[in-house]
């Protein structure tokens, strides 16, 4: 009867934290200031986490140096005489220069001054004293016993409330009162993901959000851009349609907004894909489309050569600058290393999201540039805003 008891206890508490504390201040977009006393406390505890880690390291130094000299003074201590060993030497030094290659090394986790108590940085630092495993372990109950079973409850809900809802909107007539409820969907639903994250995002110069008939292009760390941007205010996204539960929410969310949605094929088609785009565009009542132009996702550190196309299709371009703090977890997408679900579950036990948006002034075409010197000048503007490194590849 006791076990009974306590159980409708907690399952009562557990209703009430998720329902009054966390859903309705999201969906009106407020905050109870929970996230931003848990992010101080983090803050406190990881700073005290460096001091006795750098304490550590004096009392038992655990770096491995490379032998330095440079290649020349290598060389000469090579044999007069030629030996087929001697080859290894340069095969050595090739794949040196492969691994700190600057563009592989953007596709690569983003390396910390510190460990954050997350086992993906350093396993070994928990080992340095009795009061920083104790920690540790707490940080992984906390992590996995409280946190993920809380943000797993608030992803289904998002997502349920995201497909029920731009499904019963796709059935009114076209008409301002279903545009309007369509953004109230999306709006509500991002940031109730968003709250499943416990993410902290911080916007600025909010004078230069996209508008309707524009483009909004900025820099691409992970999927969850999307839900960080979307809690701002709405767009039209652009992609290829998938199957599975991916294709159920595409086809839910098109029925209530027009975003574009290409078939594989279509995807092949450049002109295609430009026609649409400059379609959706030309109509100045649409929501704003949402583009990566990198194509990719990148560390958090750089910003790659943006893909022309997006800058081909006419219109004013809405730059935006997106910066992850990685302290509190690695938010980049490793897609050759990790799939959906197994990021999704990497971020959903992390510590949490804290993120800077920076909203850009409007940029429009100049006479006589084309679409590639476009692309590199917003580029350019996006990674000096977010104090990323401007690559040219």
């Amino acid at each position: 009867m006791l076990e009974h008891y306590v159980a409708g206890a907690v399952f009562q508490v557990w209703v009430f934290v998720v329902l009054f504390l966390i859903m309705l201040p999201a969906m009106f977009g407020l905050s109870l200031g929970v996230t931003g006393v848990y992010i101080q406390v983090l803050v406190k505890i990881l700073e005290w986490a460096t001091v006795r880690i750098q304490r550590g390291r004096m009392e038992q130094p655990r770096i491995i140096e490379r032998a330095g000299g440079s290649m020349e003074e290598e060389i000469g201590e090579l044999r007069n005489s030629f030996a087929l060993s001697d080859a290894f030497y340069f095969y050595k030094k090739g794949l040196e220069s492969i691994v700190d290659d600057q563009v592989t090394q953007r596709f690569s986790s983003e390396e910390l001054a510190s460990w954050n108590l997350l086992t993906r940085t350093n396993q070994n630092f928990r080992y340095i004293s009795l009061r920083l495993t104790i920690i540790w372990v707490l940080g992984v109950f906390v992590r996995y016993c409280i946190l993920f079973p809380l943000r797993i409850t608030l992803a289904i809900i998002g997502l349920s409330w995201l497909v029920i809802g731009t499904t019963l909107v796709g059935f009114l007539p076209e008409n301002s009162v279903k545009t309007w409820l369509s953004e109230l969907v999306h709006l509500t639903c991002y940031r109730i993901c968003a709250r499943g994250l416990s993410a902290t995002i911080r916007y600025y110069n909010k004078e230069n959000k996209p508008q309707k008939g524009g483009i909004c292009v900025a820099n691409h760390t992970t999927p969850i851009d999307v839900v960080i941007l979307a809690n701002d205010g709405c767009y039209a996204m652009v992609g290829q349609i998938h199957g599975g539960l991916m294709g159920v929410i595409q086809r839910s969310m098109v029925r209530s907004c027009p975003h574009v949605w290409f078939e594989r094929s279509e995807m092949k088609d450049r002109h295609a894909v430009t026609s649409r785009l400059r379609a959706h565009v030309a109509a100045k009542t649409k929501l704003p489309i949402l583009i990566f132009p990198e194509g990719t996702c990148i560390n958090n550190t750089s910003v790659m050569m943006f893909k022309k196309g997006s800058f081909e299709i006419g219109g004013t371009i809405y730059p935006v600058a997106i910066k992850y703090d990685p302290r509190f977890g690695d938010a980049f997408w490793n897609s050759g290393k990790y799939n959906m679900v197994s990021y999704l579950l990497r971020m959903m036990t992390s510590w949490a999201i804290v993120v800077n948006v920076w909203y850009l002034p409007p940029m429009t075409l100049q006479d006589g540039e084309d679409a590639a010197h476009f692309a590199s000048r917003v580029k350019s503007a996006i990674a000096h805003q977010g104090g990323l490194l401007d690559l040219d590849w």
